[in-house]
């Protein structure tokens, strides 16, 4: 099996950082594994690296759709296995990077997907209209084995499960059930975490960068352009949140206390689901001796023959 690095953490924690420095020492190509970087015009708002930053590290997965576009897990699993088939035909390390865990466990794992049907889309978006409690309901009609293992208020899983119960002759569950939950890819799963009131500062800092070098603008410059907030590049935190400034209901500070919060918010779901998803080898990024520790493991892996089997086994959802 080939072998890819994968880099996960909460948001802000220091991904990039260190995913440059170890793509460097291990000649390595980086494939983003972020569902909102892969819009063009929505940069500072998912802090995506900048051409400066990269300094000479190839960078995939990024710039590759319009923001009136939409992206689906399958279509990220395919175009990023693509990149990654890419970089290992050029002899480097492929090194999958970023902070949305379901798009980065579904390339490393062998998640399996429906044939597209056309009624998706369509299906999505009426569902995308219905309140979270309604949702929570009609997939207990559905598929009740789905809907107890589903946050009752996580309305995208709870949209991808009722999609699959409306459009398929199987249920979620089944599906699931169908699946080995077995590693395509021998991964050595990074996962980049720091003291809670570090992280709470580092996301501070960050949200306030980003209110500094213009994200108001790049806001209101995707809205002249006819992008919406109905628009799929437009859930991301960092760019939602600005809905109500622009209808006149809220001001620009109470725009950025809402990205804050949804900010702390997203990084504790990201460390929970990092923990209970995939086998990470956490790194504290504020403990040097740590780091040099890790950064043996990672040689020592890649000296090591890649797994003749599947190298890892949970489950996906």
């Amino acid at each position: 099996m080939n072998k890819v690095l994968t880099i996960v953490g909460p948001t802000g924690v220091g991904k990039t950082e260190l995913s440059l420095q170890l793509a460097r020492r291990f000649q390595g190509e980086i494939v983003s594994g972020d569902a909102i970087q892969v819009f063009r015009g929505l940069d500072i708002g998912s802090g995506k690296v900048t051409a400066a930053e990269r300094a000479g590290i190839a960078h995939h997965h990024l710039d590759i759709l319009d923001p009136k576009e939409r992206i689906s897990v399958a279509d990220f699993q395919q175009s990023a296995r693509r990149d990654i088939d890419q970089i290992l035909s050029r002899g480097h390390l492929p090194m999958l990077v970023g902070g949305t865990g379901l798009y980065i466990k579904a390339v490393l794992y062998d998640y399996t997907f429906l044939p597209q049907d056309p009624r998706h889309q369509q299906l999505t978006r009426e569902l995308e209209q219905w309140p979270a409690e309604q949702l929570a309901e009609r997939l207990r009609q559905r598929d009740p084995q789905a809907a107890s293992q589903i946050h009752p208020h996580n309305r995208r899983r709870l949209i991808r499960a009722l999609v699959i119960a409306e459009l398929s002759s199987q249920s979620k569950s089944e599906l699931e059930a169908q699946q080995k939950h077995e590693m395509v890819y021998d991964a050595f799963i990074l996962g980049l975490t720091l003291p809670r009131e570090q992280l709470r500062e580092r996301i501070e800092r960050r949200v306030d960068t980003m209110l500094a070098n213009g994200l108001q603008d790049e806001v209101a410059g995707l809205l002249r352009q006819g992008v919406t907030f109905e628009d799929q590049s437009m859930q991301g935190i960092g760019y939602k949140e600005w809905r109500g400034f622009f209808e006149g209901q809220q001001t620009r500070e109470q725009v950025r206390e809402q990205i804050l919060i949804h900010t702390r918010q997203f990084a504790r779901r990201q460390m929970t689901w990092f923990t209970h998803q995939t086998p990470v080898r956490w790194l504290d990024v504020s403990d040097a001796s740590q780091k040099q520790q890790v950064i043996s493991e990672v040689e020592n892996w890649l000296k090591e023959e890649s797994c003749s089997k599947p190298c890892g086994k949970e489950s996906i959802f």
